[in-house]
């Protein structure tokens, strides 16, 4: 769902966790490919291991949690 006119996008960073991308209409992911945003807010991995790439499913946590992260 594209929005019309120009939007800002803000990037943050979470500690230990994921990037919080507000604004956005389409994440490409680094395989290159492009992801549609239909939130106004998405999280998106920044650990490299989720199921669900681009978007954020936690793996972090569980990392975090075996002094792997």
């Amino acid at each position: 769902m594209r929005r019309e006119g120009p939007t800002e996008v803000s990037v943050e960073p979470c500690p230990d966790g994921p990037i919080l991308v507000r604004g956005a209409d389409i994440v490409r992911g680094v395989d290159g490919r492009e992801h549609e945003v239909t939130r106004p807010v998405v999280a998106v991995c920044a650990c490299g291991m989720s199921g669900r790439a681009p978007w954020c499913d936690g793996t972090h946590k569980v990392l975090a949690a075996k002094g792997e992260g």
